[in-house]
């Protein structure tokens, strides 16, 4: 019998070679659903206020991706955060009707069940703002560090009520901490201000039997032994301003890679699409560990756009899916 999406993406994420290669875009392998408890993911009905104050919002520019709304800081002085910090009391909470409700109609024997989190960084802009939250670390270090462990008791608690009720395949940690050509902050940053809370969801996750992904966007490659070493397999998206040909060659075998497709050159002819995108698949699929990443969005109206996602999706069942047969 074929794997399901689900079974073959899992032995990706466990270093064998997987029977067909995985495309999210095209061929689902996992799911999830809207958590209100934390960061949320996009706000395409308006505002919407987390459990720590936080006002998100999200615009058609950005695909209605959440953002916090600008202008709106929680914390404007880090020594005062215990006064400014009020977190939703959730003592009271229905647990296992929940996430029942939220996970009713997901397809588990098909697809792997994702649950996020752990966005340390990117909570602490979103609190202070970004110039703010870069300041704090190096003025106010210690109150940095006492304002995160607040928010972790809560962020993993949230976690913990997750995989006993939930019971998912996934953890996917995502605290976007670079820009496109750098990094916000160096790697000793990271370790003493992020990673210990990192490690915290990751050992929860490990002990629940889940693989964990890591979403990090922009030159992140400075980051990646310490993901390895808390128990992170793959790494989205990957994007092309790090070295991905030697960070392939380095880490087959131990880090997948989902992305590496470079969405920043103008293709005018479908052949030249075409070809782009079989060099794409013939750097980075062999050896396994390689989630084809090519997509095209495409609005209402957008015939061009339409067209495009139309041969990335013939191309990946023509040429991609049965690379490894």
């Amino acid at each position: 019998m074929p794997l399901t999406p689900k079974e073959n993406y899992l032995r990706m994420l466990s270093m064998e070679l997987p029977e067909f290669v995985p495309a999210g875009f095209f061929f689902p392998h996992s799911t999830g659903f809207r958590e209100e408890l934390l960061t949320p993911v996009s706000a395409p009905d308006g505002p919407i206020v987390t459990t720590l104050g936080v006002e998100y919002t999200g615009s058609e520019d950005n695909m209605w991706g959440a953002m916090p709304t600008p202008g709106k800081i929680v914390i404007d002085d880090i020594t005062k955060w215990r006064d400014k910090l009020k977190i939703k009391d959730l003592s009271d909470w229905d647990w296992e009707s929940y996430y029942t409700e939220l996970t009713k109609d997901l397809d588990r024997e098909n697809l792997c069940v994702s649950v996020g989190g752990g966005d340390y960084f990117l909570t602490l802009v979103s609190l202070m703002g970004f110039d703010g939250a870069l300041a704090s670390l190096y003025e106010e270090p210690e109150e940095v560090k006492a304002l995160l462990t607040h928010i972790s008791e809560f962020y993993t608690m949230i976690l913990k009520k997750q995989m006993y009720y939930v019971k998912p395949d996934l953890l996917g940690i995502m605290d976007d901490d670079a820009g496109w050509n750098a990094p916000f902050f160096s790697l000793d940053h990271y370790r003493e201000f992020f990673k210990p809370f990192h490690k915290l969801h990751a050992d929860i996750a490990l002990d629940a039997g889940c693989k964990i992904t890591r979403h990090d966007c922009g030159r992140s490659e400075q980051y990646v032994d310490d993901w390895l070493e808390i128990g992170i397999v793959a790494w989205n998206p990957f994007q092309v301003s790090n070295d991905c040909k030697a960070i392939k060659q380095k880490y087959v075998g131990r880090l997948a890679l989902e992305g590496g497709w470079d969405t920043r050159p103008v293709y005018e002819t479908d052949e030249a699409l075409i070809e782009a995108m079989k060099d794409y698949v013939d750097t980075f699929a062999p050896g396994g560990g390689f989630t084809f990443s090519v997509f095209s969005f495409a609005r209402p109206g957008d015939e061009e756009a339409a067209h495009r996602a139309e041969v990335i999706k013939n191309f990946y069942f023509d040429y991609v899916k049965d690379y490894y047969v």
